[in-house]
């Protein structure tokens, strides 16, 4: 017979787990939204060279699993020297994965912009930086928020593998607790309300961006 009494006991525990799982989705998303615009930068740039180094770059991230990536980070990179702790790891890990996905949500806003928009700056004698700045990143931004936001509960989700390189957060934590106790159903069932609990927030949170962003847009 199920006994969600046990869980109440270690729930501190779950919760402190939770808030780990957080710091790792928010920072990793941020790095994924930062070097994903330098990808998709490169991506769309005239320069072969750029084009070629965004392009390479986009082949090994989305052709090879995270889970390889993550390893290959936290355990191959002590060998040659670079030693992260397993939190920052996973943080480099799934942001560099992530910027892959987010670079190609960033091209297509960025495509999705009119020529004669572009044309029109170029002829008020706007540079490229300024011409990104003021014109194009805003708009391609404001496109990309459906796909991003998509992106960002992706990476909440896929923050559970960091528990495999012994970050504790909230699901290997409830493992820990779900061996210990025999409560399997019990932890991970608290578990996975958890997580729902958290992609809940971050649609609303989403949603509320995305419709404040359409009404500045009217």
């Amino acid at each position: 017979m199920l006994d969600f009494s046990l869980v109440v006991d270690y729930l501190p525990f779950m919760i402190e787990a939770t808030w780990v799982t957080l710091k790792i989705s928010i920072l990793s998303t941020a790095v994924g939204l930062v070097l994903g615009l330098v990808i998709a930068l490169l991506k769309i740039s005239t320069i072969s060279v750029f084009v070629h180094i965004a392009n390479f770059y986009l082949w090994i991230i989305r052709g090879t699993p995270m889970l390889v990536q993550l390893f290959l980070i936290y355990y191959g990179l002590p060998q040659i020297g670079i030693e992260l702790t397993p939190m920052a790891a996973a943080v480099v890990a799934l942001g560099i994965n992530s910027a892959a996905y987010i670079a190609e949500i960033y091209r297509g806003g960025i495509m999705s912009i009119s020529k004669g928009q572009i044309e029109a700056a170029e002829s008020l004698g706007m540079g490229y930086l300024l011409r990104m700045r003021k014109i194009i990143l805003p708009q391609a931004l404001r496109v990309s928020v459906p796909s991003l936001g998509n992106q960002a509960i992706m990476m909440l989700k896929d923050s559970s593998l960091a528990s495999l390189v012994t970050v504790s957060e909230l699901l290997m934590v409830s493992q820990r607790y779900a061996a210990s106790n025999y409560a399997f159903i019990e932890f991970y069932v608290v578990a996975a309300a958890f997580y729902l609990l958290l992609t809940t927030v971050f649609t609303f949170i989403l949603n509320r961006v995305e419709k404040r962003m359409s009404v500045g847009e009217v």
